[in-house]
């Protein structure tokens, strides 16, 4: 049994009446890959070879291109391809060169897993690019499952991503070649020193080797137990953040911070990390470690109750006393544009941008006077039209029973209303910007006091309308 075959009995990897898309290149690794992919196919599942040309090497990129797809033709083998202009992708995604290829070619490799239902997508990293990848990693700083490297089988829009070779080394891959006698091009631009993962190439590498020419089994090794130890801390991890997350949808994440902070701190990270997968989900270049730790180090400052957080992509993290809620969807601002000139009309009914909504009537209920969802109004009291606003730096309010006034901010903060509503908190004031009325909150002076009055307008606030 080959070192191919072992693999694909290892990880449970079953290729029969499945269609198979193979990442080729041209280089000797991809081509070698193909190749032996093709031996096994015999009509038992579909092969297609995807080539993307990255446009960094003009008519020799498109050469390979060409190489691949007649190579393709010559073997009966579905072909499939895409130029696409990198650099112009990597300038308007702010992203480095290499970056910018790996996102541009797995979105083709989506694209056709989608296309035809495939289950794998097999790849022709080999042990030496485990290697560089690890030391790389390592260089940077990464910690958890990127420390691991590459994942010999990880899954993949809905299926599998495999790395058959992952257990050949660059030596092995062009021993085969030869043997098999496999025609593959050379990119040169993997020779050079322009990019990091060529250095370690050229320059650690070899080192390495010299001290230990099977070093790429040795790091696979450690990449197998740190994956091992991980899937454990993340299954953990997982189980611990049922009780820290109070709602989830696909665009944001509440949850309640000293649960969080309670857990051992490896966990308090994996679950920080949790968070930002899912809501990134396959933009795995959106966050670093920085970002995690920066993140705990934000919520742990419990001295500061409130306050907001940016990540990247949009995504912004909003502290609120016991609870954080990490969201793309920011708050709705009600502004002068969503502004309802009352005028004090029975029936009348403002639905506010939240969901929530004010209704006018002269109905006064029992309980008006109980809490601070009525607010009862007499009409020569105050300046019409009424107008229903957002907050406003240096907002003050005249609290019944209260002489002088008290910040609106103030308020907020005493009822301890989350940051990410207090933009989108109704604020009710009179034609001359007299705050009267903080729906849900507080009343002000203008507040009739006398309930038997024919003359009331009355004011219902409603925080959950269905609409």
């Amino acid at each position: 049994m080959n070192r191919i075959e072992s693999f694909l009995k290892k990880h449970d990897v079953f290729l029969e009446n499945t269609t198979v898309i193979v990442g080729v290149s041209g280089g000797p690794d991809s081509m070698l890959l193909l190749h032996e992919l093709n031996k096994r196919r015999k009509g038992s599942f579909q092969l297609i070879a995807a080539h993307v040309d990255h446009m960094f090497r003009g008519e020799e990129s498109f050469a390979d291109l060409a190489f691949v797809e007649a190579y393709c033709k010559e073997h009966e083998i579905l072909f499939e391809s895409a130029r696409i202009q990198v650099t112009q992708y990597a300038k308007e995604n702010r992203l480095n060169k290499q970056a910018a290829a790996r996102e541009c070619r797995y979105a083709f490799f989506r694209q056709l897993m989608e296309q035809y239902c495939a289950q794998f997508i097999a790849l022709a990293h080999h042990g030496d690019d485990q290697v560089e990848t690890m030391v790389m990693r390592l260089t940077r700083g990464t910690v958890g499952i990127g420390l691991a490297g590459m994942q010999a089988k990880r899954p993949f829009q809905e299926g599998w991503l495999i790395r058959p070779l992952i257990g050949y080394s660059k030596d092995d891959v062009l021993t085969a070649c030869e043997k098999e006698q496999v025609p593959y091009v050379i990119d040169q631009s993997n020779h050079t020193d322009d990019y990091l993962r060529n250095r370690i190439r050229r320059h650690v590498l070899p080192v390495l080797k010299e001290e230990a020419p099977h070093v790429h089994e040795s790091f696979q090794f450690v990449s197998d137990m740190l994956t091992e130890d991980e899937q454990y801390l993340q299954a953990l991890t997982k189980d611990q953040m049922h009780q820290v997350i109070t709602n989830q949808t696909p665009k944001q994440i509440e949850i309640k911070t000293k649960p969080l902070l309670d857990l051992p701190l490896p966990l308090q990270r994996r679950g920080i990390q949790l968070i930002l997968n899912y809501l990134y989900e396959n933009t795995q270049s959106a966050f670093s470690n920085q970002h995690i730790l920066g993140t705990l180090d934000w919520l742990s400052h419990t001295e500061q109750p409130s306050g907001s957080l940016d990540l990247p992509k949009g995504l912004q993290a909003v502290k609120s006393y016991d609870y954080c809620m990490f969201t793309f969807e920011r708050s709705l601002v009600l502004d002068q544009s969503y502004a309802l000139h009352l005028k004090g009309e029975l029936g009348e009914k403002l639905f506010l941008p939240n969901g929530q909504s004010i209704m006018v009537s002269n109905h006064v209920p029992k309980d008006a006077r109980n809490g601070n969802h009525f607010f009862l109004l007499q009409k020569d009291h105050v300046r019409f039209p009424l107008i229903i606003r957002s907050r406003k730096n240096g907002d003050r309010i005249k609290l019944k029973g209260m002489n002088g006034s008290k910040k609106v901010k103030d308020i907020f903060i005493d009822k301890k209303v989350p940051l990410a509503e207090r933009d989108s908190w109704p604020i009710v004031t009179d034609s001359e910007n007299q705050i009267i009325w903080i729906p849900g909150l507080k009343k002000s002076v203008f507040e009739e006091i006398d309930m038997t009055n024919s003359d009331l307008i009355v004011l219902q606030y409603r925080q959950h309308e269905n609409l």
